[in-house]
């Protein structure tokens, strides 16, 4: 057992089942109506009173229910009303309303990271179950529903917590895209170290990654670059995911750093200072990338009046996945002045993580994040900062002295090299020496577990009391794949070695990154597929488990190297839920042709056992990001299918033909397409004349 797991034993508590909490003994409802979209049901809000909590329950009509609930759970404490406004009006609203179950949704007690007690947050879970089941007794006729926990990110950590702490509340628990007590910030720092190193070759490295590339990233690198790339290789994150490095940004990073400086407040200037650190080393990528500048404001252009074509330079993209939950609680959105000032860095600077601190005015001492423009002038982050910003910024006038300063987001992307876990965690075998000892100085406190036990009120023990299936995308830049491995290696301990198949599944996904959607990395449907068809099938296959006991799809076969994870080539082998696609042009991986070529391409797709069919395929030849159906099925062999289509060039151009595959085990349901997706390089000259 590792120390951070002895520890966390150390503090266990009974089993949590609401019985005799009183702070969640007077529930009240204060909306209860029909309403007809996204389908017909009775909807009710209410909470808990003297306390935050509040909650959502979705009732479908009588005849269109099936004795469950299923109950999502957010990254972060948000809004109860989630699900009425997802962009499609539709999503796990109208999933559950049409699969026989009712929807439960709560702010998660309300208080971020549980206030001053953690367990609040599957505390108010729990309540909010068990008040359901009284209302569905009510509304139905005597029963006790089949209940189902699901999160992802940040909501799987407390999935995990909710299945872990308490028994006999869900039946049922999907934890996706799951982190481990040792996530929180390594996997968002080690991607920042290499982004940065890495910032002038990205281009390089993802032409060498993609179909017909060199495939070694390599060799295009000096020694520094080369080393910050491996060490992000070793950490786990994924190689692939680079090829879409201009989408990732800083993940939870932002959300995250506050609550690292809380726990460890002079890690920052020890970096700086003390040697072991990158920091102290003068010939480092620290130093050189370090900026700290004195300027002052000489103009504030305030948002509503214009803002000389700079605006585009600070407009967010609206798309917050799993990873980018914590957005919408920040305010993210407001409308902030812009500050032009005097003094500015000069040249390709290194701009992210910028802070801004007030030396002079109305504002002195108060610190901001940063976010660089163009023509010397800077806005103001929201990140995590629960401040007014609108009002408060408001102070600020021309003549205030400022100063930007990298140096803290700098220090904390080689936070991970400090934070060496037990030797379970192999991601970190590349920080210990022959001995086993670290080979740099290691800091007091092993954040990590800290932050989880905030963000999700226990640490993962292995011990879920309910059968549980795990989703895990292979290109998750945020949590990196391993780590769902680790879960389930952990829960296998635990039961003493004994199989687990018989409660627990893990499902990696390909081509499947953080975000739950395609447009959560920057709309990239070039390289990523969605995963909400097989988090849902998990759902109505955990369900089936459960109250009828018809077994899943079969873990995915892998294997494991360090912080690596590798998948088979067949889908026999692979097992899971997912289709394994492979696609040739004119039978190569990479076609060099004139304008006016055609181009044979041939999909190959292998259905894993009781995969269903192959319902959609779907072609984007030149990038144009529209995808269109198209393609002959040629020849089936049991579970493979081959589909063959042709497509003329008429553009020059390096161009990267893909294929999307939808397999479904439910003919026309759309929110059961499994689908994956995959790319070959074809090059086009100009014609000869």
């Amino acid at each position: 057992m590792s120390e951070i797991n002895a520890q966390q034993q150390k503090k266990q508590q009974s089993l949590y089942d609401g019985a005799g909490d009183e702070q969640f003994a007077r529930p009240y409802v204060d909306e209860d109506e029909m309403r007809d979209k996204p389908a017909r049901h009775r909807y009710i809000h209410g909470g808990f009173e003297g306390t935050q909590t509040r909650f959502c329950f979705y009732f479908p009509e009588k005849e269109a229910y099936a004795d469950r609930f299923f109950q999502p759970l957010s990254p972060v404490v948000g809004d109860e009303r989630e699900a009425q406004f997802q962009e499609d009006g539709e999503g796990k609203l109208l999933f559950a309303l049409t699969h026989g179950a009712y929807l439960v949704e709560s702010n998660l007690g309300g208080i971020v990271n549980g206030g001053d007690d953690p367990t609040l947050l599957y505390r108010a879970c729990t309540a909010c179950a068990q008040f359901s089941r009284k209302l569905a007794a009510e509304y139905y006729g005597e029963h006790r529903p089949f209940g189902y926990v699901f999160g992802g990110s940040g909501g799987g950590f407390k999935t995990i917590s909710c299945a872990e702490s308490t028994e006999g509340i869900w039946d049922g628990a999907v934890p996706f895209v799951i982190g481990s007590p040792v996530a929180m910030p390594n996997v968002f720092t080690v991607r920042a170290h290499a982004m940065r190193i890495l910032r002038y070759k990205m281009e390089e490295i993802k032409d060498a990654l993609e179909p017909g590339g060199s495939g070694d990233p390599y060799a295009c690198l000096n020694e520094e670059e080369a080393a910050a790339l491996r060490e992000a290789e070793l950490m786990g994150f994924p190689m692939e995911t680079w090829c879409v490095y201009d989408t990732i940004g800083e993940g939870a990073l932002p959300v995250l750093t506050p609550g690292v400086m809380a726990i460890d407040p002079t890690y920052c200037r020890d970096f700086w200072e003390q040697p072991g650190y990158l920091g102290t080393d003068p010939q480092g990528s620290a130093v050189r990338d370090r900026i700290v500048i004195e300027s002052e404001i000489v103009r504030v252009l305030h948002p509503e009046r214009g803002l000389m074509g700079i605006a585009d330079s600070i407009d967010e993209k609206n798309a917050y996945g799993v990873d980018e939950a914590w957005k919408h609680i920040m305010g993210h959105g407001k409308k902030l002045p812009v500050f032009a000032l005097d003094r500015y860095p000069q040249g390709d600077f290194y701009r992210t993580g910028m802070k801004v601190r007030f030396v002079s005015g109305a504002l002195e001492r108060e610190q901001f994040g940063a976010i660089c423009l163009t023509d010397n002038c800077i806005t103001i982050d929201v990140g995590m900062d629960p401040r007014d910003l609108e009002m408060l910024l408001q102070k600020a006038q021309p003549g205030d002295r400022v100063v930007l300063d990298n140096s803290d987001y700098i220090a904390l992307q080689t936070y991970h090299r400090h934070q060496v876990p037990g030797t379970e965690f192999h991601a970190w075998d590349q920080f210990r020496g022959a001995d086993g000892a670290p080979l740099y100085p290691q800091r007091p406190v092993q954040a990590g577990p800290v932050l989880a036990q905030l963000g999700a009120g226990s640490v993962q023990s292995g011990t879920p009391h309910c059968k549980m299936i795990i989703l895990e995308s292979l290109m998750d830049e945020s949590a990196f794949p391993w780590q769902a491995d680790w879960y389930r290696g952990l829960i296998r301990e635990k039961a003493g070695g004994a199989e687990i198949e018989d409660r627990t599944r893990l499902w990696y996904m390909e081509h499947c990154m953080h975000t739950d959607c395609e447009e959560g990395n920057g709309g990239d449907h070039q390289h990523i597929v969605s995963y909400s068809g097989a988090l849902y099938q998990a759902l109505l296959d955990l369900s089936d488990w459960v109250e009828r006991g018809v077994q899943p799809a079969a873990s995915s076969g892998y294997t494991m190297e360090g912080g690596k994870v590798h998948i088979p080539e067949s889908a026999a082998e692979r097992k899971g839920v997912q289709p394994v696609v492979s696609l040739t042009a004119d039978g190569a991986q990479k076609r060099e042709i004139r304008i006016g070529e055609t181009v044979e391409f041939t999909a190959c797709v292998q259905l894993p056992e009781g995969g269903g069919e192959v319902e959609l395929m779907l072609w984007d030849f030149e990038g144009s990001g529209e995808f269109l159906p198209g393609g002959e099925i040629t020849a089936r062999d049991g579970s493979s299918v081959t589909i063959v289509n042709r497509h003329t060039f008429h553009r020059s151009g390096t161009h990267f033909p893909v294929v999307k595959i939808a397999s479904n085990r439910n003919a026309g349901d759309v929110f059961t397409r499994i689908y994956n997706q995959v790319r070959v390089r074809v090059i086009v000259t100009e014609s000869e004349s």
